[in-house]
């Protein structure tokens, strides 16, 4: 064997390992490492210049990459092993495109991001709601006048809304605070005080009502909340009493609620302990701040935001006058065409009526209650830094029936559960039987709201109310989630127009003679 041949062995050698090992021969090719075909002599180099390599080749595989820590020589190892495994990766990817997996519309995809649809369902909604609004344009002609409103108020002083009745509340609301200072001190006993509370009570619903029954226009509203004030005045005080009799000389406010935290404002409003919240300041207080629930000291935000108080003052206003243009340009005419069909008994045509009616009822009731519970009473609550502004919660997302009632209105929620509910419950009352009591009491006030103003008593907003009850139970019981939160849709959109039409209707028949 030549001195040529036995050279090549080597390096042929060598070349076998570059192609089944290419990671270690690239770094070593990285690194400076020179091969040489057979039969070619090595290159004379300069002796500082190979000097210089060598030395460089050494700071190359000494140096430590700043990002990764590791040497130079295997972090190249590492990128060229990388550079193999997403080519195998690729190669399986162009070989093979499905895997297991859901469509997104089935409910085991887990899939849940549905904001597309969402939004293509107002842009629906809005579409057809321009096409009714345009066809009540092109049909009745413009029908909305503000003036008309204002005109009525002006022309007729009974016609105002209730403000000789504001006025003569005051006598009511004096009569509370001075029974409760009468009993504060001893001078009458408890149980004088306490029919003194009911006279008081009592005077409250029949005096507006008798009120209404003889003038024009007029509306007990403001009694009914008026009343429910009164009452938990009355009973936050007596507790009090209980309190300083049983275990203690001074009264602080949490005597009165004893969970309620103090809000960053409190270092600037004084705490007040009973008696001393027996005074005009704090009962005028109580009667205008936006709740139905008294306590010795209420949460006091620590200013008035001026921008805050603009903005819900002008949402005051502008829903205003949203609200009367819709009531005058399409509930007006849409209930008026109504009358012949239930006259007739024409039960197509009463359905067809219905269902006309429940989308421009429905759209009023949530301008309302945006217009009430968020702007009016935000603005009031605001304007007199009252801190609680808990006044609805998330009463869209019910899924029962209960859950509706007791977070689509908060101030009477409290009440109700402050006052009625948790009283029953401590006397050994059922839970359903409690509930039942509640629903009854909303029942009553319901048809008193209703049937006082209009001077007719027909008791379709009390059986309203009182099928509730049934429904509640029904749909807690059969059905669930979504199907749950459908039916407190459909029993909002389907049971108000309902209840306009039957009293629309019998005002008609009583103040007419017919209905056409």
């Amino acid at each position: 064997m030549s001195d040529r041949a036995v050279m090549r062995g080597p390096v042929t050698r060598g070349r076998r390992t570059t192609i089944t090992g290419g990671g270690a021969a690239n770094a070593k090719q990285a690194n400076g490492s020179k091969c040489h075909d057979a039969g070619e002599k090595p290159l004379a180099i300069n002796s500082a210049k190979a000097k210089t390599e060598v030395s460089k080749h050494a700071s190359n595989i000494g140096k430590v990459d700043r990002q990764t820590g590791m040497p130079g020589q295997q972090q190249q190892l590492t990128n060229c092993q990388k550079k193999q495994s997403s080519a195998v990766e690729d190669i399986h990817e162009r070989l093979s495109c499905h895997t297991l997996q859901e469509s997104l519309l089935s409910s085991a995809s887990g899939y849940s991001n549905y904001r597309g649809i969402l939004n293509w369902c107002v842009v629906m909604l809005v579409l057809s709601n321009a096409r009714l609004f345009l066809e009540n344009i092109i049909k009745y002609g413009i029908l909305v006048d503000p003036i008309q409103v204002v005109s009525l108020f002006l022309k007729d002083p009974y016609s105002w809304p209730a403000a000789c009745l504001i006025i003569v509340s005051n006598v009511f609301i004096l009569a509370a605070l001075y029974t409760e200072r009468r009993l504060a001190v001893g001078t009458i006993s408890e149980m004088t005080g306490r029919i003194l509370h009911i006279f008081n009570l009592m005077f409250i619903l029949i005096f507006p009502s008798a009120t209404v029954l003889t003038l024009t226009s007029m509306t007990p509203g403001v009694y009914t909340v008026l009343f429910l004030k009164l009452y938990s005045y009355q009973d936050a005080n007596r507790w009090c009493r209980e309190i300083r009799q049983a275990k203690a000389k001074r009264l602080t406010r949490s005597y009165s609620c004893p969970s309620m935290a103090q809000s960053n404002g409190s270092a600037v409003h004084a705490r007040v302990s009973y008696p001393g919240n027996l005074t005009h300041r704090d009962m005028y207080y109580f009667v205008c701040a936006p709740t139905l629930c008294y306590q010795l000291n209420f949460p006091r935000s620590p200013r008035i935001r001026k921008r805050f108080l603009i903005r819900r003052l002008l949402e005051m206003l502008f829903f205003t006058q949203l609200l009367v243009g819709l009531i005058q340009q399409w509930m007006v005419p849409t209930i008026q065409n109504s009358m012949k069909p239930f006259q007739d008994m024409d039960f197509s045509r009463m359905v067809e009526r219905l269902l006309k009616l429940a989308v421009p009822n429905h759209l009023i009731w949530l301008i309302f209650f945006y217009w009430f519970f968020h702007s009016s009473m935000n603005f009031v609550a605001e304007l007199m830094q009252f801190g609680d502004r808990e006044f609805y919660k998330d009463w869209w997302n019910s899924e029962t029936v209960t859950y509706f009632w007791a977070n689509w209105n908060i101030p009477v929620h409290k009440w109700c559960l402050r006052h009625f509910y948790k009283p029953m419950l401590r006397k050994g009352v059922n839970k359903f039987m409690a509930q039942t009591a509640v629903f009854l009491l909303s029942a009553f006030f319901h048809e008193y709201l209703v049937s006082v103003p209009l001077k007719m008593f027909r008791l379709w907003a009390f059986m309203g109310m009182m099928a509730q009850v049934p429904l509640a139970w029904f749909v807690g019981r059969f059905l669930n989630g979504n199907y749950g939160n459908a039916a407190v849709w459909i029993s909002l959109i389907i049971g108000q127009p309902v209840a306009v039409l039957m009293y629309v209707h019998d005002y008609y028949v009583i103040h007419y003679g017919s209905t056409t």
